[in-house]
């Protein structure tokens, strides 16, 4: 395909999925990209045009695999033509990608307002370092309720970083009502969209100004490689790249990136297939009586479904529930699982699934408080790409041995 970039941004999210970012190599005439392992690049050799050779507009000049090399590139380009915005920077991981969004939008003194449960590396990231030591002003809400977000507004506010579904109680936060908040006031939004799988919901277009993923889940999809991404703006991505590429040097590695443009291809089939399965089991696990509460964005006993119905085109395939009992019971249970297997990380095509027991000091929950309902602790469920009936029958007989 040669479409430029503005046009293929139209096409379909399928498309989108397999054709941006790709193209012929000139030399060997491949029809997808190699791997470039090299650590330098040639320079214009010219007074007149050696400053392009280190020049952010040109986004196929490269020096030094640090600050941008082809198969990152390659990759941004692909990722920003999925979540149809103007520019994308991608990193090792996705907590580098929020600390590169951290580091060049905030200043000691400004203030920064996050959602209150989000991922246990932000939330450390937020209080211990920034907060702490850094002397950014945090301020943690409940984003669910936009309501918390206005009352949080300090004239040295610079940003608001909301997770959407979070992680790991999926609960949902009106995009459109916060971004117009941000708008309102004249603040940065900032999206982590992760749960989504990029092609479920689009941040951006409901008004906000960044989007973060974390590429080792959903889009990665396979469980063989880390990888984290910011899009949105090309001169906010150009301030980021610069500050936290060059000067943090979370640059992912070429055949990270590489990986991940071969994951790209089948995402938006691997997505629908999460969210069918993820469907079905939540609907299995609601009606079980062991089960003593579940939280899922597609049922419509989720606190927030009518929101995760307005925003999102598929409830994605992650599930938080609890087992009626004591922490006992929920060790015997995920000792009893014979398909799914007691991991960390989600978004992988086989299921995984992590028990979090409800206890202060545990590293996975260090100070969160989550919602008081959850008690001897609870289960975060990534329902994979197995075949529903194996899934459903494989939970079943792992509840009734929990007794």
């Amino acid at each position: 395909m040669n479409l430029p970039p503005e046009e293929l941004r139209h096409l379909g999210a399928a498309t989108r999925a397999i054709h941006a970012g790709e193209g012929v190599d000139a030399e060997t005439k491949a029809i997808r990209r190699p791997i470039v392992l090299a650590n330098s690049f040639e320079l214009n050799d010219t007074q007149e045009t050696l400053a392009e050779s280190f020049s952010w507009d040109n986004t196929h000049h490269f020096n030094y695999p640090r600050s941008r090399h082809p198969n990152g590139r390659y990759l941004e380009e692909r990722l920003a033509s999925m979540e149809q915005g103007e520019d994308c920077v991608v990193f090792t991981t996705g907590i580098a990608a929020v600390s590169g969004l951290f580091f060049t939008l905030l200043s000691a003194g400004d203030h920064i307002i996050s959602s209150r449960i989000c991922y246990i590396g932000v939330h450390g990231l937020l209080v211990e370092h920034l907060g702490k030591r850094f002397g950014v002003q945090v301020t943690l809400v409940n984003t669910d309720d936009p309501a918390e977000v206005q009352a949080a507004l300090r004239p040295n506010t610079r940003l608001i970083h909301v997770e959407t579904p979070a992680n790991p109680t999926t609960h949902i936060s009106d995009i459109a009502a916060i971004a117009r908040i941000a708008k309102q006031a004249g603040v940065l939004l900032s999206v982590d969209s992760t749960f989504s799988g990029l092609v479920m919901q689009k941040p951006l277009q409901l008004g906000a100004d960044l989007v973060v993923h974390s590429l080792t889940k959903y889009i990665n999809g396979h469980g063989d490689g880390l990888g984290g991404a910011i899009i949105g703006p090309k001169q906010i991505i150009t301030r980021i790249r610069d500050a936290a590429s060059v000067h943090l040097g979370g640059t992912i590695s070429p055949f990270t990136a590489w990986l991940l443009m071969r994951s790209t291809v089948t995402l938006p089939m691997r997505m629908q297939k999460h969210c069918e399965n993820g469907l079905a089991i939540a609907r299995f696990l609601e009606a079980h009586p062991r089960v003593k509460f579940i939280r899922y964005p597609g049922l419509e006993s989720h606190p927030q479904h009518e929101i995760a119905r307005k925003q999102m085109r598929g409830f994605g395939g992650m599930i938080n529930f609890a087992i009626d009992g004591d922490k006992t019971q929920h060790f015997k249970f995920l000792a009893s699982l014979r398909i799914i297997t007691h991991a960390v990380c989600l978004g992988h095509a086989e299921s995984l699934v992590q028990y979090y027991p409800q206890e202060g000091n545990h590293p996975e929950l260090g100070v969160l408080n989550y919602p008081e309902d959850i008690g001897e602790g609870f289960l975060r469920l990534s329902v994979g790409l197995e075949d529903v009936e194996d899934l459903t029958a494989d939970l079943s007989q792992a509840l009734e041995r929990a007794n």
